[in-house]
């Protein structure tokens, strides 16, 4: 069977949903680990031109887009499927997948994990205050209406795990390593999921280093 390479810098949340798909899978892979800045290398952007991770080799196949790998992850090793077969079910968790790429990372994580935990640990940046208190209503925003998706249900999208809860899992997991992200979450139903994820042998597998998990 063909090996499978996934490449990005450790910590990176979108680095961790593909490792966790591929834990939930149990499927065999291997990390080839890259700094902060790496990406930014000439040999780097002949992979992937515009410079983000992760990117998978599985043999003679070359893949990057975090949402398209889980898709192809999902599609290459089918048990447990992590893609809903009812359709409404699939639409919820596309439509979660879009709030984690469009609203979650860029408004929510850039602005509080970023300046919180990122910065600080792997730049040795101090916060800047005026962006995270800029960032926590927006915030409001997307926690309330991901919760709100959530309901009383055990996942994201349903009753089985799905694309959606391994992708925002480990955006969240640096959330609410936060002070803003503790005050937001706490006592919520999203907190309550986010718990029973976090406790999944395949988030255990996929931890974040210590460094990052020290600097909130």
């Amino acid at each position: 069977m063909s090996e499978f390479i996934v490449h990005g810098v450790p910590g990176s949340p979108f680095m961790r949903a593909v490792l966790i798909a591929l834990e939930e899978k149990r499927q065999s892979y291997r990390i080839a680990a890259m700094a902060p800045g790496d990406s930014r290398s000439e040999a780097y952007r002949a992979k992937h031109p515009f410079s983000r991770v992760p990117l998978i080799d599985h043999g003679d196949f070359q893949l990057y887009e975090t949402q398209a790998i889980l898709r192809y992850v999902d599609q290459v090793f089918p048990e447990p499927r992590l893609q809903p077969r009812d359709a409404r079910a699939a639409a919820r968790m596309n439509q979660l997948i879009g709030i984690n790429d469009w609203y979650l990372f860029p408004q929510v994580s850039v602005g509080i994990v970023f300046q919180r935990i990122v910065g600080p640990a792997l730049l040795g940046m101090s916060p800047d205050e005026a962006i995270v208190a800029a960032t926590v209503p927006k915030a409001r925003v997307c926690l309330s209406e991901i919760e709100r998706l959530l309901g009383d249900q055990p996942f994201l999208a349903g009753d089985g795990l799905s694309l959606a809860d391994v992708l925002i899992a480990p955006q969240l997991a640096y959330v609410a390593m936060t002070p803003e992200g503790k005050t937001l979450l706490g006592g919520t139903k999203l907190a309550a999921w986010l718990g029973r994820m976090s406790a999944r042998p395949s988030m255990q597998a996929t931890l974040p280093p210590e460094a990052l998990r020290q600097a909130a």
